[in-house]
């Protein structure tokens, strides 16, 4: 499993539903295969419910070690947070021994179930941000918090696009990320076969991809180039 997947990410909060027992054996069957654990974006909840905010984020955290997770990942995809509150999380989750790994999109209210008319509905443009500033957030998370690596959410990007009412992919921001982000430092939502074609196809056999476990197979036969579409079937090589 190592060879192929690096890591494992439960959904949201779909950690907390699992009695501890199995939890652990799942998050110890990742480890014996040299897989990191992460939690989804569990931490907007511990955010926004909790009056004592610093207490809260200390007990999860200290609760993710105990189980063995790896990964914390910050995410605010239905939340408003100043990028230096950002910053003191990263810290923290470092502090406690832990790896934060930020998720960052360009679309507000990214996440969970909304549809592309909801998030159109939003306003300023289906609420979506200007690319300039994940550009910024990717780079004072990798300079000031010592972040390794970043997800980059597919909402506004790749999944539920609406943009000034014609749909389409963004790439122009996946290209505005990498041209001043490591691509190394960044991994990528990929939620479609479709969409991890075309990363694969335009970035490479190393591009980082998060993707959902019932596309493993696929995504693993196109890196090796036994599996792809029209436009990568046979066409997918490296020289190592």
């Amino acid at each position: 499993m190592g060879h192929h997947i690096d890591g494992l990410k439960f959904a949201g909060g779909s950690f907390s539903l699992f009695p501890e027992a199995h939890l652990r054996e799942l998050i110890d069957l990742a480890h014996s295969h040299g897989v990191y654990v992460s939690t989804g974006g569990w931490i907007e909840h511990i955010l926004s419910c909790s009056p004592d905010t610093h207490s809260a984020v200390d007990k999860y955290l200290s609760q993710c070690k105990h189980l063995g997770f790896d990964v914390i990942e910050i995410s605010t995809g239905f939340l408003s947070l100043p990028p230096d509150d950002w910053l003191r999380l990263i810290g923290k989750v470092h502090a406690a021994g832990l790896i934060a790994k930020p998720e960052i999109g360009i679309q507000f209210g990214a996440g969970g179930d909304t549809s592309a008319s909801e998030l159109e509905s939003l306003g300023g443009g289906g609420a979506t941000t200007d690319p300039t500033r994940v550009v910024n957030l990717c780079q004072r998370f990798i300079e000031e918090g010592g972040v390794e690596r970043i997800m980059i959410e597919s909402e506004g990007i790749t999944e539920n696009v609406v943009a000034g009412g014609k749909k389409g992919w963004r790439t122009d921001v996946v290209q505005a990320i990498l041209g001043v982000i490591p691509q190394e430092k960044v991994m990528f939502e990929a939620a479609d076969p479709q969409v991890f074609n075309w990363y694969v196809r335009e970035f490479g056999t190393d591009v980082n991809l998060f993707v959902d476990h019932s596309q493993i197979v696929q995504l693993s036969c196109l890196r090796e180039g036994i599996w792809g579409m029209s436009d990568t079937f046979g066409k997918i090589v490296s020289f190592r």
